[in-house]
């Protein structure tokens, strides 16, 4: 599904008002699966702020086949110390109706800084921030121009010399050999010329360079507090989907990312199912 709240992002603001967590009670495991479940189900969470009667809240878990994000990257990132927790899922791609591509950043913890967009009328409060990596304009700028009205959707000019990535001139490679070496190639027969489509060119520089379009410490820290000690980024995993019948509290997965948190040991992260969250995996940008 797609996230609502990216169309008020230039109003952003930050949640000030959270529940507190008292020091003098530790955490546990069955906690941290509980908030898990619960953005997996998209309820609220428990330590959302309470907000107004007309505001509205999202809750968002990852998402690998979202229709909305032809996805490429995946990572998940955890905080913790003796009383604060924190669990970040990162996945980046192109979004497909906003033409454009970003990170997603969804946020789960006891300590978190949720955002809040503010209105007259509500405000939204949600657990997902975006960091954009490649702006519509940079597309529309970059899109092929020539030749049928399919190679002029979504298709990069083959002129194109570098595209904008953070602000940043990056060298774009038109030739489509070294996409296929990594996996990505576009079958479809009407595109005789090969032409480099806008979610092939963010999934390659994930193949070739992924640190262009992976967020930074500098990404995530607006949500967690400051001191909050980073204790792991796990960048293979078992994933399983968002839409099945089984929450997050009954995976391998999740299980070990709680145990991982409490005890603030890494070595816990010894997983037994077989990693799959890779692009390929998973069909996604599909509607």
């Amino acid at each position: 599904m797609t996230k609502p709240l990216a169309l008020f992002a230039p109003l952003f603001l930050t949640a000030c008002t959270l529940r507190p967590h008292p020091s003098d009670h530790p955490f546990t495991e069955k906690e941290i699966l509980h908030q898990l479940d619960l953005g997996y189900q998209h309820i609220p969470s428990d330590y959302f702020p309470d907000g107004r009667s007309q505001d509205i809240k999202y809750n968002f878990f990852l998402d690998l086949e979202d229709g909305y994000c032809i996805s490429a990257g995946s990572r998940i990132h955890l905080y913790a110390d003796s009383s604060r927790w924190a669990i970040v899922f990162e996945k980046s791609g192109y979004q497909n109706r906003g033409m454009n591509a970003d990170i997603q950043l969804d946020y789960f913890g006891n300590c978190i800084n949720y955002p809040n967009h503010h209105y007259t009328e509500r405000n939204y409060i949600t657990n997902t921030a975006d960091v954009p990596l490649i702006e519509s304009a940079e597309f529309v700028r970059i899109e092929n121009k020539k030749g049928t009205e399919r190679e002029t959707f979504e298709y990069i000019a083959p002129e194109t010399r570098s595209i904008i990535i953070r602000g940043k001139a990056v060298p774009f490679d038109s030739n489509y050999l070294d996409y296929k070496k990594v996996g990505i190639l576009d079958p479809d027969t009407s595109n005789p010329r090969h032409l480099i489509g806008f979610a092939d060119f963010v999934r390659y520089l994930q193949e070739t360079d992924p640190a262009l379009i992976q967020a930074t410490d500098r990404d995530i820290r607006p949500y967690i507090p400051k001191d909050l000690p980073k204790l792991m980024t796990i960048d293979s995993f078992h994933f399983e989907s968002a839409y099945g019948p089984t929450p997050p509290s009954v995976q391998e997965t999740y299980k070990l990312i709680a145990k991982v948190l409490v005890a603030r040991d890494t070595a816990l992260w010894r997983p037994t199912q077989k990693a799959n969250n890779h692009w390929r995996n998973w069909r996604s940008g599909n509607l």
